[in-house]
């Protein structure tokens, strides 16, 4: 079977066949989150993007050494180089220290990342304990020429940086129309140009996050980070760097810039990222207050929600689209996420009941084929779920007596959907309620239990209202005449 992976390479704007620089071991580093809020629908995306990725490496027999950062220092208000540190300003308004801000929300990142069955990286390094390999990295910028000292701060020089190299050669920025679109500084600033960003800065006196450096005592800049983490952990070259399309400028564009003004080459062979998830057209993110928590999500307390939707719905809302594209959020859609995951995670648990035939009356080989042609194809998990809902139609088919399965055929399609919805897309049964599932199950059926008699009574409006409310949660009752059964949506 070919396993011969294609990605969409940002840097160049084409589709390539992905050779590691060292096979088989593969460098990956994703731009993690900045933990000052909290765990938001949007960073589910790249998470699960990259997970997906990071399955599907390991699938084809790499070593892969994942790295994941967490910015916990540096991150100015507005994506700036002015204003307040973002994990400082939440520090302030809560009354903390900006440490523990910073490690409650990765408490909950780490929570959220395991519920939604994302693997954790190898290593997840934080920008506050790397200082001195950020102020290292600015020593050799600035030796190399491509940065200055300004009152205690240190600048990144792109104009100069960009006579030699090109700055904005993966966003597809030029230039001369930041040049004509920024405006001239004043003199009261310190940089030479508007668009020059910050290696380091000097800490004002109420800034409390501050480590001494020989040019002031100060924090480094919001992208200087991935640059000196990177390259710790992965090499001066490695395979795939990754994270949200809204980081390409000027975050990634700036990390180029850095590494190459630091080593005179570039450091990344293979820049990977993942479009929006939006809600009315608009970018879902903190910034513009539009944003939906996880923990909302999981439990359906937002207004904009009709119930609440479990963590894999929220998985496979996000894989049936290719990672690419944009992604519109809606009760709607996340309701037919929610049937779609029911429909495919009841495959397996048929797969288990079928009894073979002496043949089969369809071919087992050419799905295993469609599935690996899809995610080999730039990741694609949107077709990759239609050929295994496609398969799950074959299974019922079989099931129902209209079509035949052979007994080695049977084994490879219950390997398929093990490697394919288990092991690459990362989808696990929830409808058995885990590991509480007597204590759930007990629990719905004496919700029922008081349905039923409120039904039996004629009290239809509390009858009705166990239903309603079962059904926000995400528990749909269906009554048999055995009894009555219920999943979890």
């Amino acid at each position: 079977m070919d396993k011969n992976l294609f990605i969409y390479n940002t840097l160049g704007r084409k589709k390539e066949k992905f050779e590691p620089l060292k096979p088989p071991f593969v460098g990956m580093y994703v731009c993690g989150p900045t933990v000052y809020s909290e765990t938001h629908l949007g960073h589910a995306r790249p998470a699960i993007t990259f997970d997906l990725l990071f399955r599907y490496l390991k699938h084809l027999d790499f070593k892969v050494r994942y790295v994941r950062n967490i910015t916990d220092v540096g991150h100015l208000e507005n994506d700036a180089d002015e204003g307040e540190d973002k994990i400082e300003k939440k520090a302030r308004v809560e009354q903390l220290e900006p440490m523990e801000v910073a490690q409650k929300y990765i408490n909950d990142y780490h929570k959220y990342m395991e519920q939604l069955n994302v693997e954790p990286p190898n290593i997840e390094p934080r920008a506050s304990g790397h200082i001195i390999e950020q102020q290292l990295l600015i020593v050799k910028i600035l030796k190399n020429g491509f940065a200055y000292p300004a009152n205690g701060s240190v600048y990144f020089d792109v104009e100069k940086y960009n006579k030699k190299y090109k700055y904005g050669k993966l966003s597809g920025r030029v230039l001369e129309e930041l040049l004509d679109n920024t405006r001239e500084l004043d003199g009261k600033e310190e940089k030479k140009r508007s668009f020059d960003f910050a290696l380091w800065k000097k800490a004002s006196p109420e800034h409390i996050m501050r480590w001494p450096s020989e040019w002031s005592d100060g924090f480094p800049g919001w992208h200087l980070e991935c640059s000196a983490m990177s390259v710790k952990y992965l090499g001066d070259k490695f395979d795939i760097h990754g994270g949200g399309m809204d980081l390409m400028f000027p975050h990634h564009e700036c990390e180029i810039a850095q590494n190459i003004a630091a080593s005179g080459h570039d450091a990344v062979k293979y820049w990977v990222h993942n479009n929006m998830i939006t809600i009315n057209g608009q970018k879902m993110a903190r910034s513009l207050n539009n944003f939906i928590t996880l923990e909302e999500l999981f439990t359906g307390k937002h207004k904009l929600l009709k119930q609440a939707y479990s963590p894999m719905t929220i998985r496979f809302f996000i894989l049936q689209a290719h990672y690419r594209s944009t992604l519109d959020f809606s009760n709607e859609a996340l309701q037919a996420a929610g049937k779609g995951l029911q429909r495919l995670m009841t495959a397996p648990k048929t797969l288990q009941i079928l009894k073979p035939s002496d043949n089969s009356t369809f071919d087992i080989i050419d799905l295993e084929k469609k599935c690996y042609e899809a995610i080999n194809d730039d990741l694609n998990s949107a077709i990759l779920i239609s050929h295994l809902m496609d398969g799950v139609r074959m299974i019922n088919s079989v099931k129902d007596g209209t079509d035949k399965i052979s007994k080695p055929d049977l084994e490879k399609l219950i390997s398929i959907y093990k490697i394919f919805v288990e092991e690459i897309l990362g989808l696990k049964d929830e409808s058995d309620g885990g590991n509480n599932k007597e204590l759930i199950g007990g629990l719905i059926k004496l919700l029922n239990d008081i349905r039923l008699k409120a039904k039996t009574t004629k009290d239809f409006t509390t009858s009705d209202q166990i239903r309603n409310e079962l059904a926000k949660l995400g528990v749909e009752i269906k009554d048999t005449k055995e009894g009555f059964e219920w999943i979890i949506n």
